[in-house]
């Protein structure tokens, strides 16, 4: 089997899955965290009698600033209810919790959070810059690392492979949990940044020791096309990428089972990009670093 006659097939569907994930991001877009939006985010459990589309309604009919309040509901797994509204005073809050009371009757508020729009729009800025400038860094890294490559490579194809790679994980894992924010009670926070700059660091660690394996098999082989020479390094490295990726997938799975609530869609997040960072280096940056060869050819 080839790598890279496999790639020919495998590259469009990757094409095709980033372009699936750029649309559900822009329509409908994910359901992000107040962390980004600002808003108040409170946890409420409510009698037993009452459904989801009674806490929408009693929510609903509170009147904040001479309309009535916009709301956005979902159910946990034990039964609460995330309910997000505009930015609330101590005030509102108080009265929008006495009207829940005397609609619903008991109601307990096991969470209450409130960040501000300003606070919001700079944690959204600071994200956004953090993984445009990582991305960066790690192409100029990659370039800088492979300037002496032999046989006239240009040594900015590494570095451009390598974060295409990387946006082509990034793009889908985004397209994923925006569905998931839409069907489960999954919102995009700071801890899901967190997991996407880890899951680039990992990805592109494995993608660089491909590019090693065939700038030494260049050194080695001077005959060999440049598309074979990937082929025999991307086989080289297939024991490493089992045993380092299944250890990883092993551990992440025990987390994922028996880890705390509050990591769990963090953990899900590191499990899917660690396989999709598996699959494209093998199927997504190399084919790139090969495609590029013959353009240059």
């Amino acid at each position: 089997m080839s790598f890279i006659k496999l790639s020919k097939f495998l590259l469009p569907l990757s094409g095709l899955l980033v372009l699936a994930s750029l649309v559900v991001f822009v329509y409908p877009g994910p359901n992000v965290s107040i962390e980004f939006t600002g808003g108040t985010l409170m946890e409420l459990s409510i009698p037993a009698e009452k459904t989801k589309e009674d806490l929408a309604t009693t929510v609903k009919a509170f009147v904040l600033g001479g309309k009535n309040l916009e709301e956005n509901i979902s159910r946990t797994k034990t039964g609460t209810y995330f309910v997000k509204v505009p930015t609330l005073t101590n005030e509102d809050h108080a009265a929008l919790f006495a009207h829940l009371t005397g609609k619903l009757g008991k109601v307990e508020e096991l969470q209450y959070t409130t960040i501000g729009p300003t606070v919001g729009g700079n944690l959204k800025q600071r994200a956004f810059w953090a993984l445009l400038i990582s991305s960066l860094t790690i192409m100029a890294f990659v370039a800088f690392a492979f300037r002496k490559i032999p046989r006239t490579l240009n040594p900015w194809s590494f570095g451009v492979s390598a974060i295409a790679a990387l946006i082509h994980d990034i793009v889908i894992i985004v397209g994923v949990f925006t569905v998931l924010s839409h069907v489960t009670t999954f919102q995009m926070d700071t801890l899901f940044v967190t997991a996407l700059l880890s899951i680039m660091g990992h990805s592109v660690s494995d993608t660089i020791v491909i590019f090693d394996r065939i700038r030494e098999t260049l050194s080695t082989d001077k005959h060999a096309t440049f598309s074979q020479i990937a082929d025999k390094a991307l086989y080289a490295c297939i024991s490493r990428t089992i045993n380092t990726g299944l250890g990883i997938l092993i551990m992440l799975t025990a987390l994922f089972i028996f880890g705390s609530e509050s990591i769990r869609w963090f953990i899900l997040a590191l499990l899917i990009g660690s396989v999709i960072g598996i699959y494209s280096s093998y199927f997504v940056a190399t084919p790139i670093l090969v495609l590029w060869k013959k353009r240059d050819r």
